[in-house]
């Protein structure tokens, strides 16, 4: 008898356990421990789902940048918290938030314990879309992003630019085109320096690489600028670079190159393939690189723009 269906149920469990004590940790940084690690256990149930490329994006993205995410944001919310504290919540706002949310639970359980078996799914359509002209992929997680949902896929990184944009609005003026404050102390601790030097280079490394193997395997461009940012937010930790300054024309550059290059080859599919973000089958492998190439430039660049917040114009 296999032992995988009981690590299965532990593995639900402990997810379960560890959601559960994230909500109701009263400190601020264990709740993002808690969070960072309930990513990690995540990315356990996708590789047990057959799902490697999103459980490269949760283990990235899910934990990694959003956990540093997290707890910058919280360190600066408790710098900026006034002396005295609001009003608690009463019990009859915890009371109610709490029935919201069972609510809102039970309904989504109801609508996935209520859907036909074997459920619906439009994956044959996607997977016979994507296998046809203008993809040529042989991982077809790519293939569907980049060649059956190419436009849905180049809004989500406008998305992303809109963030840093959003970001980048809420500084002071006078701090407008400065550089975001320093992501690490004055003196880091060597330790932080040690890590950094070893683990950026490989992880850059790594990066490029599970960019460069997307279109054959579990991975792509997504996967790969996340890891790269993952690696210039632990040298920025490490102050050994510092968060660039947001007039900088080639960040700029940067940030819009992804969603600018893949509209241009989208707008030049009518004259390629006879439609809109179509690709010619016999260059669609070298076209959907050369836009992944962009994208992952873009998806490096914004993840920590996010992360390093406003401009300041101070130096700590």
């Amino acid at each position: 008898m296999s032992v995988l269906p009981f690590l299965d149920v532990a593995l639900a469990l402990l997810i379960v356990g560890l959601a559960v004590w994230t909500i109701a940790a009263r400190v601020l940084f264990a709740s993002v421990v808690g969070y960072v690690a309930y990513g990690l256990l995540l990315a356990l149930v996708w590789v047990r789902l057959y799902a490697p490329d999103v459980a490269l994006t949760e283990a990235a993205v899910g934990s990694g940048v959003t956990g540093v995410l997290l707890i910058t944001a919280g360190k600066r919310l408790g710098a900026a918290r006034a002396g005295e504290a609001g009003p608690a919540p009463g019990l009859a706002q915890k009371l109610f938030a709490g029935a919201l949310a069972l609510l809102v639970a039970g309904a989504l359980a109801a609508v996935i314990l209520i859907l036909p078996d074997p459920a619906p799914s439009l994956a044959p359509q996607a997977a016979a879309a994507a296998d046809g002209p203008g993809a040529g992929l042989g991982n077809p997680i790519t293939a569907v992003l980049i060649s059956y949902r190419s436009f849905d896929t180049m809004l989500e990184k406008v998305v992303l630019i809109l963030a840093v944009l959003g970001v980048w609005s809420v500084g002071a003026d006078k701090a407008w085109g400065a550089a975001p404050a320093p992501l690490g102390q004055r003196n880091p601790y060597g330790a932080s320096v040690f890590l950094a030097q070893m683990l950026a280079p490989v992880g850059a490394v790594i990066g490029v690489h599970i960019f460069w193997v997307g279109a054959d395997a579990p991975g792509g461009a997504f996967q790969g600028g996340a890891l790269l940012a993952a690696m210039w937010m632990i040298a920025m930790m490490a102050r050994i670079t510092e968060p660039p300054r947001i007039d900088a024309r080639r960040l700029r550059l940067a940030l819009v190159a992804g969603p600018a290059v893949f509209l241009i080859a989208g707008l030049a599919g009518p004259l390629m393939a006879g439609s809109f973000f179509a690709f010619p089958h016999a260059f669609a492998k070298p076209i959907i690189l050369f836009i992944e190439a962009f994208m992952l430039l873009s998806i490096a660049v914004a993840l920590p723009a996010l992360v390093a917040g406003p401009p300041s114009g101070r130096s700590e």
